[in-house]
């Protein structure tokens, strides 16, 4: 192929067993499971060794599963030491790809990707799948509280992973139903086919990387505005709107002068993202749970939805699961800038499902490119150049 695709759209970057959606109809599955019954009945100890392993797992195996990720969840202290060194006003997506990448200096073992098995020693991956999933929740939780000039609350184990999140975050036993919403968030954030993260973890799985390095290609890829970084950025726009009633005249204004409306669109869905269906159906629900006490940030989205639904609709754009996932967070008292490592934490799984489908067949990622400059052409000594008038 030599033609120029830019972003390589509908360019095959891989051939995988994990995820697939059909954008036309909203169809979003995990290794053939549809993402709604996954978010209704699953965890997401659950769906990350599904991810990993291409089954559900039986009672044993998740119980399993779930003590390794508890038993790991401890990061050495020289971690935090480094964590206490950053700029307590960096944004923390650039903190947890420090520390991720800082990880395999302290638990090596990366001995396996150089061998002449090319890594094919599962235990070697599931571990390492294990530790980077276990640790990435507490070092995003870690950090709220050093930025703040405090030691990071106790980590527990009688905890299960969306609770233990949450708790590490204020130190406060979680609200049940916040929990079960935090963990259908990571559920539903775990896996997306390839984007541009997960084909970030590819190329580096492809070089033989540590698979804390593949992980740190992948969080720097998500922290844009275009990928992970968009539902921080939902949350300010519904800020600047302010309530319901301003919605209409503000985004008539915005469409106008062209600007983007975050939350709204996504290059593979035609129709709504299921996701952003699933988690507006949890902001109700915890609003009922509520007596129907919300602020007005909710009804703001609501009304904003639907007003781009009238205006953007026939042009296939409706809302994305960062339109409502920002929201979400925000109602568990976690602070705007921390979506994105939220995101970061969930989509882990995928990321490291990926790394091992890549190096059960690996091949450097090596693309060509359609070369536009200019043709060879002799070099020309300093003081024989022409220099044009400026």
């Amino acid at each position: 192929m030599s033609e120029y695709l830019p972003g390589l759209e509908g360019v095959p970057a891989t051939q995988s067993n994990i995820s697939d959606l059909d954008g036309n109809k909203g169809i979003l599955t995990y290794r053939g499971y549809r993402i709604e019954d996954l978010a209704a009945h699953s965890t997401f100890e659950e769906t990350s060794l599904l991810l990993l392993d291409g089954r559900l797992p039986g009672q044993d195996q998740l119980d399993q599963f779930d003590h390794e990720l508890r038993a790991n969840r401890v990061v050495k202290y020289n971690v935090r030491e480094i964590m206490k060194y950053l700029p307590a006003t960096g944004h923390p997506i650039e903190m947890l790809q420090t520390a991720v990448a800082s990880l395999g200096m302290f638990y090596q073992g990366d001995e396996c990707l150089t061998g002449g098995a090319m890594c094919q020693d599962l235990n070697y991956v599931h571990n390492m799948s294990v530790k980077i999933i276990a640790r990435m929740a507490t070092i995003v939780a870690m950090w709220e509280q050093v930025r703040n000039g405090y030691d990071p609350y106790p980590i527990r184990k009688d905890l299960g992973y969306a609770e233990s999140l949450l708790y590490m975050f204020n130190g406060e036993d979680p609200d049940p139903s916040l929990a079960r919403i935090m963990d259908a968030c990571l559920i539903l954030h775990a896996e997306h086919t390839i984007n541009a993260s997960t084909f970030a973890a590819l190329v580096a799985g492809s070089t033989l990387a540590s698979p804390f390095l593949v992980i740190a290609a992948a969080i720097g890829t998500l922290a844009g505005p275009l990928h992970g970084g968009a539902n921080q950025r939902v949350v300010e726009m519904l800020e600047e709107i302010g309530r319901p009633e301003k919605v209409k005249t503000w985004l008539d204004e915005k469409l106008a002068s062209k600007s983007k409306i975050w939350g709204m669109g996504h290059r593979e869905y035609k129709v709504k993202d299921p996701r952003a269906t699933i988690l507006q159906k949890l902001m109700r629900e915890l609003m009922q749970e509520r007596g129907g006490n919300m602020g007005p940030m909710f009804e703001t989205a609501l009304a904003l939805e639907e007003a781009c639904e009238e205006r953007l609709a026939p042009k296939g754009v409706y809302a994305n699961v960062d339109f409502y996932s920002g929201i979400l967070y925000r109602e568990m008292g976690i602070p705007p800038d921390q979506f994105t490592s939220i995101f970061a934490i969930a989509r882990s799984a995928g990321w490291l499902a990926h790394w091992r489908e890549q190096l059960g067949d690996n091949r450097i990622f090596r693309p060509t490119q359609v070369y536009a400059g200019e043709s060879v052409r002799d070099y020309i000594p300093i003081d024989k150049r022409c220099t044009q008038a400026g």
